[in-house]
């Protein structure tokens, strides 16, 4: 399953439990929404942006995005921590890319990611910014 699905998989359910008052948002909870969608904006811009970029500043945005998660998973709890892990999980492919060539010897298991790899984590980023933003707004 791509990155792109999972991530919507994981705005329809988060919002599908605050439609059902499952996820009660404390406003903590959605002040973290709004800081951790700020700080994704931040890093990963508009398509037109970020395909104009080389491939080792777009890997460079889409590991700060990793980053910028992480630091937001850190600081909660719950359902909040289950969705912001979910989406760290989702793009956890970018982990393994590289963007340079290996001139000799191993590459720790990485691998050299397509240009639409890259478009995918991207969209899927613009996603999880989306998503994030409904979470803020509830």
């Amino acid at each position: 399953m791509d990155m792109r699905r999972i991530v919507a998989m994981l705005a329809e359910e988060a919002e599908q439990q605050m439609r059902d008052q499952v996820w009660e948002l404390a406003p903590g909870d959605r002040a973290l929404a709004h800081e951790t969608e700020a700080g994704l904006r931040k890093v990963v811009g508009p398509s037109d942006v970020q395909e104009a970029l080389p491939q080792i500043d777009r890997l460079e945005h889409l590991r700060e995005t990793l980053a910028v998660l992480a630091i937001s998973l850190a600081r909660t709890h719950g359902r909040m921590a289950w969705f912001l892990s979910g989406a760290l999980n989702a793009l956890e492919p970018v982990l393994r890319w590289r963007a340079m060539t290996a001139e000799s010897g191993g590459t720790f298991g990485t691998v050299l990611a397509s240009p639409e790899e890259y478009t995918e984590a991207e969209e899927a980023v613009r996603l999880l910014q989306d998503g994030l933003e409904r979470i803020a707004a509830q």
